[in-house]
Protein backbone atom coordinates (compact mmCIF):
# COMPACT_ATOMS: atom_id res chain seq x y z
CA UNK A 1 0.00 0.00 0.00
CA UNK A 2 2.63 2.13 0.51
CA UNK A 3 4.35 2.01 -2.53
CA UNK A 4 1.46 2.73 -4.17
CA UNK A 5 0.88 5.82 -2.51
CA UNK A 6 4.65 7.06 -3.36
CA UNK A 7 4.19 6.07 -6.84
CA UNK A 8 1.00 7.85 -7.18
CA UNK A 9 1.10 10.35 -4.49
CA UNK A 10 5.07 11.56 -5.37
CA UNK A 11 4.27 13.04 -8.93
CA UNK A 12 0.94 14.80 -7.84
CA UNK A 13 2.62 16.57 -4.93
CA UNK A 14 5.34 17.45 -7.83
CA UNK A 15 2.83 18.56 -10.23
CA UNK A 16 1.26 20.67 -7.47
CA UNK A 17 4.20 22.17 -6.45
CA UNK A 18 5.30 22.99 -10.06
CA UNK A 19 1.74 24.78 -11.13
CA UNK A 20 2.07 26.74 -7.66
CA UNK A 21 5.50 27.87 -8.76
CA UNK A 22 4.40 28.89 -12.03
CA UNK A 23 1.95 30.58 -11.07
CA UNK A 24 4.40 32.84 -8.53
CA UNK A 25 6.45 33.10 -11.35
CA UNK A 26 4.03 34.73 -13.39
CA UNK A 27 2.67 37.09 -10.73
CA UNK A 28 6.17 38.29 -10.12
CA UNK A 29 6.75 38.54 -14.07
CA UNK A 30 3.53 40.69 -14.11
CA UNK A 31 3.95 42.50 -10.94
CA UNK A 32 8.00 42.96 -10.84
CA UNK A 33 7.93 45.31 -14.18
CA UNK A 34 11.29 43.46 -15.79
CA UNK A 35 11.16 42.95 -18.68
CA UNK A 36 9.38 39.35 -19.54
CA UNK A 37 12.43 37.92 -21.91
CA UNK A 38 15.80 39.51 -21.69
CA UNK A 39 18.99 38.15 -23.64
CA UNK A 40 21.83 37.76 -21.43
CA UNK A 41 25.53 35.74 -21.83
CA UNK A 42 26.06 32.52 -21.14
CA UNK A 43 29.73 31.52 -20.87
CA UNK A 44 28.89 28.05 -22.39
CA UNK A 45 26.11 28.62 -24.98
CA UNK A 46 26.90 32.08 -25.85
CA UNK A 47 23.86 35.18 -25.26
CA UNK A 48 20.50 33.20 -24.79
CA UNK A 49 16.70 34.43 -23.28
CA UNK A 50 16.26 34.14 -19.76
CA UNK A 51 12.73 35.59 -17.67
CA UNK A 52 12.40 38.54 -15.68
CA UNK A 53 13.65 36.82 -12.98
CA UNK A 54 16.70 35.36 -14.60
CA UNK A 55 15.44 31.68 -15.22
CA UNK A 56 16.75 30.39 -18.60
CA UNK A 57 14.24 29.86 -21.25
CA UNK A 58 13.95 26.56 -23.04
CA UNK A 59 12.48 25.81 -26.70
CA UNK A 60 10.84 22.32 -26.87
CA UNK A 61 11.89 20.86 -30.33
CA UNK A 62 8.06 18.70 -30.72
CA UNK A 63 6.07 21.92 -30.58
CA UNK A 64 5.15 23.67 -33.54
CA UNK A 65 5.14 27.82 -33.97
CA UNK A 66 2.31 28.68 -31.86
CA UNK A 67 1.31 25.52 -30.43
CA UNK A 68 2.80 24.13 -26.81
CA UNK A 69 2.75 20.65 -27.06
CA UNK A 70 3.82 19.84 -23.40
CA UNK A 71 1.02 21.13 -21.02
CA UNK A 72 -1.34 18.49 -22.12
CA UNK A 73 1.39 16.04 -21.47
CA UNK A 74 1.29 14.69 -17.69
CA UNK A 75 5.39 13.35 -17.94
CA UNK A 76 6.29 16.40 -19.48
CA UNK A 77 4.38 19.68 -18.10
CA UNK A 78 5.36 18.83 -14.41
CA UNK A 79 9.55 19.42 -15.52
CA UNK A 80 8.55 22.30 -17.77
CA UNK A 81 6.29 24.48 -16.57
CA UNK A 82 5.68 27.62 -19.59
CA UNK A 83 6.51 31.24 -18.60
CA UNK A 84 3.08 32.63 -18.35
CA UNK A 85 1.52 36.16 -18.01
CA UNK A 86 -1.78 37.32 -16.97
CA UNK A 87 -3.17 38.55 -20.34
CA UNK A 88 -3.01 42.39 -19.39
CA UNK A 89 0.51 42.57 -19.70
CA UNK A 90 2.80 44.07 -21.91
CA UNK A 91 4.84 41.84 -23.15
CA UNK A 92 8.63 43.81 -23.22
CA UNK A 93 12.29 42.44 -23.55
CA UNK A 94 15.68 43.36 -22.67
CA UNK A 95 19.42 43.14 -23.20
CA UNK A 96 19.01 42.41 -27.02
CA UNK A 97 16.26 40.44 -27.23
CA UNK A 98 13.64 41.65 -30.22
CA UNK A 99 10.85 43.03 -29.44
CA UNK A 100 9.25 42.42 -33.14
CA UNK A 101 9.60 38.72 -31.76
CA UNK A 102 7.81 38.43 -28.58
CA UNK A 103 4.22 37.16 -28.68
CA UNK A 104 1.98 34.90 -26.53
CA UNK A 105 -0.59 31.92 -27.31
CA UNK A 106 -3.41 30.97 -25.30
CA UNK A 107 -2.76 29.15 -21.92
CA UNK A 108 -4.71 27.73 -19.32
CA UNK A 109 -6.84 29.31 -16.92
CA UNK A 110 -7.19 32.76 -18.85
CA UNK A 111 -3.11 33.32 -18.48
CA UNK A 112 -0.90 33.43 -21.92
CA UNK A 113 2.45 32.27 -22.97
CA UNK A 114 5.03 33.78 -23.60
CA UNK A 115 6.37 32.70 -27.18
CA UNK A 116 9.40 34.45 -29.39
CA UNK A 117 9.80 33.78 -32.94
CA UNK A 118 6.62 32.34 -32.47
CA UNK A 119 7.78 29.18 -30.65
CA UNK A 120 6.09 28.88 -26.41
CA UNK A 121 9.07 29.26 -24.14
CA UNK A 122 9.26 26.96 -20.90
CA UNK A 123 11.35 26.93 -17.66
CA UNK A 124 13.12 23.99 -16.62
CA UNK A 125 12.23 22.42 -13.26
CA UNK A 126 15.40 21.39 -12.53
CA UNK A 127 16.92 24.81 -12.65
CA UNK A 128 16.66 26.10 -9.35
CA UNK A 129 18.65 29.59 -10.28
CA UNK A 130 18.97 32.08 -12.37
CA UNK A 131 21.84 31.67 -14.86
CA UNK A 132 21.32 27.63 -14.74
CA UNK A 133 21.28 25.47 -17.51
CA UNK A 134 20.52 22.06 -16.26
CA UNK A 135 17.58 21.36 -18.85
CA UNK A 136 19.71 22.15 -22.11
CA UNK A 137 20.16 19.00 -24.39
CA UNK A 138 17.28 16.59 -21.87
CA UNK A 139 16.20 13.62 -24.35
CA UNK A 140 18.10 15.69 -27.69
CA UNK A 141 14.17 17.82 -27.30
CA UNK A 142 14.61 20.88 -24.94
CA UNK A 143 17.19 23.58 -25.39
CA UNK A 144 18.24 27.31 -25.09
CA UNK A 145 16.95 29.82 -26.83
CA UNK A 146 18.87 32.33 -29.30
CA UNK A 147 18.57 36.32 -29.91
CA UNK A 148 17.23 34.98 -33.26
CA UNK A 149 14.34 32.25 -31.47
CA UNK A 150 16.78 29.58 -32.67
CA UNK A 151 17.65 26.63 -30.83
CA UNK A 152 20.97 26.69 -29.32
CA UNK A 153 22.15 22.84 -29.44
CA UNK A 154 26.25 23.12 -28.70
CA UNK A 155 28.37 24.87 -26.79
CA UNK A 156 30.18 27.79 -28.14
CA UNK A 157 33.69 26.87 -28.71
CA UNK A 158 36.34 28.65 -25.75
CA UNK A 159 38.82 28.97 -28.59
CA UNK A 160 36.75 29.83 -31.84
CA UNK A 161 40.64 30.81 -33.96
CA UNK A 162 42.17 26.70 -33.58
CA UNK A 163 40.06 24.30 -34.58
CA UNK A 164 40.91 20.44 -35.32
CA UNK A 165 40.32 21.82 -39.03
CA UNK A 166 42.25 25.13 -38.84
CA UNK A 167 39.25 26.42 -40.14
CA UNK A 168 37.81 29.76 -37.48
CA UNK A 169 33.91 30.30 -36.92
CA UNK A 170 32.12 32.38 -34.45
CA UNK A 171 28.31 33.55 -33.76
CA UNK A 172 26.87 36.49 -31.98
CA UNK A 173 23.89 34.66 -30.32
CA UNK A 174 26.82 31.48 -29.72
CA UNK A 175 26.94 27.48 -30.12
CA UNK A 176 24.98 26.00 -33.07
CA UNK A 177 21.64 27.61 -33.73
CA UNK A 178 19.08 25.64 -35.39
CA UNK A 179 15.40 27.52 -36.55
CA UNK A 180 12.76 24.48 -38.41
CA UNK A 181 15.53 22.38 -40.51
CA UNK A 182 18.17 24.88 -40.73
CA UNK A 183 20.90 24.98 -39.19
CA UNK A 184 23.98 27.74 -38.89
CA UNK A 185 26.57 28.53 -36.42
Amino acid sequence: MRGRIIRWGLPLTMASIAAAGVVMAATAATQSGAATVKAVRNAKFGTILVAANGKTLYRYTIDAKGVNKCTSDAKCNPYWPPLLVKPSVKLTVAGGASASLIGSIEAAHGMRQVTYAGWPLYYFAGDKAAGQVNGQGFEKAWYVVSTKGALVKNAIAQNASSTSSGSSSSSSSGGTTTTGTESWG
